[in-house]
């Protein structure tokens, strides 16, 4: 009976370390075990559909008797999405209720709403920005004016007065705006006093604001976060 060696023969010609070569391992090369000797090229066999199932299940873990549920953009199940968005919108109209409940907004607010559609879907958070970027300077050249111990130029904070009323009233700051004319009325008054006093109130009613409308948008964009759309933040 013929023997058949299946192992390669393995030279073992040292290799020269001077040109920097590496020793070859010929244990680790003589005991690796040959395949099956086949004449044909051998051809990657295709997973079936059961592995490609559980392949596809590793990166979707939403699977519920083999059927791969549909995923959003987010990374959530389709029915999961849906049920976020109408706590979503539950939460957006908690905090409107709240806002208006208090007196901070008033139905200004609610037309400005309305202008807003698909084609420019950030038109609110965008006005809101502007209003919030121009009642920052307000806020700084009226401190700016009181903290000077000369001051005595009342007309020009009743500018600034005016110019806040207005701005507040467009975007439907209704408790900003009842600030600014108590302001006022300590401003024509030449009420320092008065004048320092309105400032600080306004100056929380603002950053209470801010921060309620920074919340609201915030909620809307995770509304509409499956559909791509974003609403500007002010940083």
């Amino acid at each position: 009976m013929q023997i058949v060696n299946y192992y390669p023969t393995v030279n073992l010609k040292p290799f020269s370390r001077e040109k920097g070569e590496i020793k070859r391992n010929v244990k680790s090369e003589a005991e690796k075990p040959l395949c099956v000797w086949n004449p044909k090229p051998l051809k990657r066999v295709k997973p079936t559909n059961k592995k490609r199932l559980r392949e596809r299940e590793k990166t979707n873990p939403f699977s519920f008797l083999g059927q791969l549920i549909p995923l959003a953009k987010t990374g959530l199940p389709l029915w999961m999405l849906g049920l976020a968005a109408d706590r979503l919108r539950a939460d957006m109209n908690r905090l409107l209720s709240f806002l208006f409940h208090q007196g901070i907004l008033d139905e200004q607010f609610l037309q400005l709403q309305q202008l807003q559609d698909e084609t420019s879907p950030n038109f609110v958070s965008e006005v809101v920005n502007i209003y919030f970027h121009e009642s920052e300077k307000l806020l700084r050249n009226l401190r700016s004016l009181l903290m000077d111990r000369e001051f005595s130029d009342y007309n020009k904070m009743g500018i600034h007065l005016n110019q806040f009323m207005g701005s507040s009233s467009s975007i439907g700051a209704k408790r900003i705006r009842n600030v600014c004319l108590a302001f006022r009325a300590a401003s024509d008054q030449n009420n320092r006093a008065g004048c320092l006093s309105a400032l600080e109130v306004l100056e929380h009613e603002y950053c209470f604001l801010k921060n309620k409308l920074h919340e609201l948008f915030q909620i809307q964009q995770q509304r509409v976060l499956a559909a791509g759309v974003r609403y500007p933040m002010q940083h």
